[in-house]
């Protein structure tokens, strides 16, 4: 059997030969989201731009994506997914609330979250608690297949006779004897034949609240479970991508290949595309070493170890900046550095809108283009998109200041090669020319003044026109003067 690729790699130079040659090409993508218990955190927004990433790339490049991104309301269980207290029914608890409350309201400060950093909607987001009917019909498949076995009212997964047909371990490069070696003993495994065995569904004690009936008992399905189940209900037994973050590869993807093989007797992603991990100095994000940062606290400046508030935008071009396999660490100093990054394309681009065209054209326009598809084609390269973008902002500079010159085909070419990666792929927006455009009252006022300040140089009034400039510099406004008029930026 084909073992599952760990990423895409180079295959997006060759896509054609990879997905279904329709026209257009179909491409189904599913991607592990959220648990919804808490306030989405720093660690939400890398899988959610990665994947946000990819999709805009095939739209951008003419496929047909059907793009699906769970939500995980029925809960992550203590304990490797099989023993302890629900995290979503224990926030209930605590707040004495329905468990689905809690899950509501976490999913809805998640979506306003991934709005706010420009991450589109996927086609369809499913709810596991929506689909338990499609769980306990899978666990029947594996049942039926001889890989799982019942106990006490629970099924688990018969990993030991898996192994035996299938190899156990293929997406992560673990062998079963490592995975014996290395699994703890915890309370309440009695049932299980084997400690690695893992849950297909769980029978619910007494005091749990979220519990379904099913053929075996009262209860809920095992955290992996959910996957397969939506997965292939939206996309097929057969799709091209499954994506999630590095620290799911193992177990729970590599339990959602046991369990989804089993059933069908073949894989069911073709591509696994998985993005590293956020640290912070150096260490893993984590409640317990009080470097846990929500996405609120980023954008307000609110947290201990925060100098000051990073804008949404800043966030997403901090996490474009890195190759999405790469670990990346967080710090003040980087998310500076990216807010400066940010800031001068941003005023790149501003500066190739005010460019006039010539008779003729002293750039090749073609090169910005093929440097970034060359770099996403070779395994999503974002880091290398935005070089090829900060390279040109030189270009734009000097286009607007007249020491360059370029045709009006050739300028329609480059702001259109602009617009597609630097906001329809990489999903970038100008924040500043958004804070003034909501009845835009700011550009025609100070755009005014500015025209004030020309005729006072006309009529050589130099403290008039002083004094419009400074003024301006104090609300934050810096006026550049230009051979041919003005210029002008927020700062």
């Amino acid at each position: 059997m084909e073992t599952p690729k760990l990423s895409l790699y180079n295959t997006l130079t060759r896509a054609k030969e990879l997905f279904e040659p329709i026209n257009p090409p179909h491409v189904g993508m599913y991607v592990c989201g959220p648990t919804v218990y808490g306030d989405p955190h720093l660690g939400h927004a890398r899988p959610a731009i990665t994947f946000d990433l990819l999709f805009r790339y095939l739209r951008a490049e003419g496929y047909k994506v059907r793009y699906v991104r769970n939500i995980t309301d029925v809960g992550h269980l203590e304990h490797d997914a099989d023993e302890g207290e629900d995290k979503i029914e224990k926030k209930a608890r605590l707040e004495q609330l329905e468990p689905m409350e809690i899950a509501h309201y976490y999913t809805e400060r998640y979506r306003h979250a991934m709005e706010s950093l420009n991450v589109l909607s996927p086609s369809i987001e499913p709810h596991a608690s929506g689909h338990i009917i499609e769980q306990i019909e899978f666990v029947k498949k594996i049942i039926d297949a001889g890989f799982a076995y019942e106990s006490n009212g629970s099924i688990y997964f018969d990993v030991e006779k898996y192994n035996k047909e299938y190899h156990y371990g293929r997406l992560s490069g673990r062998n079963l004897d490592d995975i014996v070696t290395n699994t703890r003993s915890l309370d309440g495994q009695d049932d299980k034949r084997h400690s690695y065995d893992f849950a297909l569904w769980k029978k619910a004690s007494p005091e749990h609240i979220m519990r379904w009936p099913s053929p075996w008992s009262d209860g809920f399905p095992g955290w992996h479970m959910e996957c397969s189940a939506m997965s292939t209900k939206y996309l097929g037994e057969r799709f091209d991508i499954h994506g999630g973050g590095m620290d799911l590869m193992f177990p729970h993807h590599e339990c959602e290949i046991a369990q989804s093989t089993a059933a069908l007797k073949h894989d069911s992603a073709r591509y696994w595309v998985h993005n590293n991990m956020i640290t912070i100095n150096g260490q893993k994000m984590g409640k317990s070493l009080g470097n846990f940062i929500t996405l609120e606290e980023l954008f307000t400046g609110t947290h201990k170890l925060l100098a000051q508030a990073y804008s949404p935008m800043t966030i997403r071009f901090f996490i474009l900046q890195a190759h999405y396999r790469s670990t990346l660490d967080f710090s003040n100093e980087a998310l500076q550095a990216a807010e400066k990054g940010l800031d001068r394309l941003m005023k790149g681009i501003e500066a190739l809108g005010k460019v006039k065209p010539a008779d003729r054209s002293t750039v090749d326009v073609a090169d910005l283009a093929a440097r970034c598809e060359a770099a996403m084609a070779d395994d999503l390269n974002s880091p290398m998109v935005i070089s090829a973008l900060f390279d040109w902002v030189r270009h734009f500079n000097s286009l607007a200041e007249g020491q360059q010159t370029i045709t009006a085909e050739d300028l329609a070419t480059l702001r259109a090669t602009v617009n597609r990666w630097a906001f329809d792929i990489l999903g970038l927006r100008d924040e500043k020319q958004a804070q003034t455009a909501g009845g835009d009252m700011l550009t025609p006022l100070v755009n005014m003044l500015l025209d004030m300040r020309m005729e006072a140089k006309v009529a050589k009034n130099w403290a008039l026109s002083d004094h419009i400039r400074d003024e301006l510099t104090k609300i934050g406004i810096r006026v550049k003067d230009r051979k041919d008029g003005y210029d002008w930026e927020i700062e």
